[in-house]
């Protein structure tokens, strides 16, 4: 019986690992092609209707996603988690008025800043083409890591705990 559970968690295991490995090597081969690696100075409006400036100086977030895509719905209990502690900023890619947005956050208790990228202009200055995509920058601007496709809290808190 013991011998029994030993062999399913190991057959377990090794699925967890295998799928683990898959969904990175995914990510590495649909992560965006940018002319920079560098962080671009962002001074925008948001959703909210305050002013954001993202700039060097500490390690930053951004992550773009839609109100329309099931794994970002998946995912945004995680940025919400990791926007309590660093500098993130979202980008809401063709998801509507900042109104619908605002409905969007309310309905589901999130907070984290938003920019309305009602067009896809700063999707297609970061060449995003799948959702949800992050980007993660140190404190220097310099990009570090590119994720495409769902991300773990603990991932997240991760990778920026390498850039801190």
């Amino acid at each position: 019986m013991i011998e029994s559970i030993k062999k399913w968690l190991k057959e377990i295991l090794i699925g967890v690992v295998l799928i683990f490995i898959l969904s990175n090597i995914v990510s590495y081969l649909r992560k965006p092609e940018l002319s920079s690696t560098q962080l671009p100075k962002m001074d925008v409006t948001l959703s909210d209707g305050s002013r954001y400036t993202l700039s060097e100086g500490k390690p930053a977030v951004i992550h773009f996603w839609a109100t329309w895509c099931p794994t970002c719905k998946l995912e945004a209990a995680n940025i919400e988690r990791i926007s309590k502690k660093y500098n993130v900023l979202t980008i809401a890619v063709n998801s509507g008025s900042d109104e619908k947005i605002s409905d969007y956050l309310s309905e589901r208790g999130l907070t984290f800043r938003v920019l309305n990228d009602r067009k896809g202009v700063w999707a297609k200055k970061f060449h995003v083409e799948a959702f949800p995509t992050t980007f993660i920058y140190d404190s220097s601007g310099e990009l570090k890591f590119t994720e495409v496709g769902y991300t773990t809290t603990a991932g997240l808190m991760a990778r920026m705990a390498l850039v801190e």
